[in-house]
């Protein structure tokens, strides 16, 4: 099957957060996530909705003002499905939730490599369609864990959904130093994570682009180490820059403006 292990990490991932709230109380889809404004409840309904939009169903329509959490054209579909959803009961939240992630599993598995590398839409753009379902598993796994956080037992989730997540966080990293982080030319930036997966990523920045490096013929002027659990939530924005600075994991050596700019900009989840 064309990229099975995209598919592989969405089933994972999904049945993840089915095993999370099955046989839950009622009350625990009321409970609050880090997701801004958002309940448990809200969540599902989100992942729900978007796989719905993705088999052909139309975006519910949305009456009055946004929240002010919501900041974008994709918030808004977003949250449309969320209003439309948020008083049906937890227990046919999950219902849903399995028949239409699972609907959504069969129709990937039946798609050519031609389909899956087709440019089309996407929440970033035009991109090829593997991307988009890449992007797919990076906003579900993050949501799995604001279940977990919510319901009070967070996890190290070791599968291919956190490594799809950690990998695209770091891909992102000279898009956070050069353009959100404004580093000048000739700034050279370490980033160590610690954990299951860790490594340690060079940046440069040369004529207002940076790039990774493989090696750097000078001291950094920037070294942040930190766990790989602390680098996601900052990159999807579940914890503040000065959270992220100043916990008692992440070691911060060097320019602390600039560690500071850096910080701030690392929160790139849509």
């Amino acid at each position: 099957m064309a990229y099975e292990w995209i598919v592989d990490a969405l089933d994972e991932t999904w049945s993840s957060i089915d095993r999370s709230l099955r046989s839950r109380s009622h009350e625990v889809y009321d409970a609050a996530t880090p997701c801004p404004g958002w309940s448990v409840r809200d969540v599902l309904s989100h992942l729900i909705g978007f796989e719905l939009m993705m088999n052909g169903e139309p975006v519910p329509e949305h009456v009055g003002s946004w929240p002010a959490y919501v900041k974008n054209p994709i918030g808004e579909i977003n949250e449309a499905f969320v209003v439309a959803f948020r008083s049906t009961p937890g227990a046919e939240m999950l219902d849903l939730f399995r028949a239409t992630t699972r609907k959504s599993l069969e129709r990937l598995r039946g798609l050519d490599v031609e389909a899956w590398e087709k440019v089309g839409w996407s929440p970033e753009g035009e991109r090829p369609y593997h991307r988009f379902q890449e992007t797919r598993v990076l906003d579900s796994w993050i949501h799995l864990q604001d279940i977990r956080d919510a319901l009070l037992e967070p996890a190290d989730d070791h599968g291919p959904g956190e490594e799809i997540v950690v990998n695209r966080f770091e891909a992102a990293l000279p898009y956070v130093l050069a353009k959100k982080a404004r580093a000048q030319d000739g700034t050279l930036v370490q980033i160590n994570l610690s954990g299951r997966l860790a490594r340690t990523v060079l940046i440069g920045v040369d004529e207002g682009r940076a790039r990774a490096l493989a090696s750097a013929g000078a001291v950094p002027d920037l070294e942040i180490t930190t766990p790989v659990a602390l680098f996601w939530r900052r990159a999807a924005g579940r914890i503040t820059a000065d959270a992220f600075l100043h916990a008692s994991a992440t070691d911060v050596r060097g320019d602390q403006v600039l560690a500071r700019a850096f910080a701030e900009g690392l929160a790139i989840m849509i």
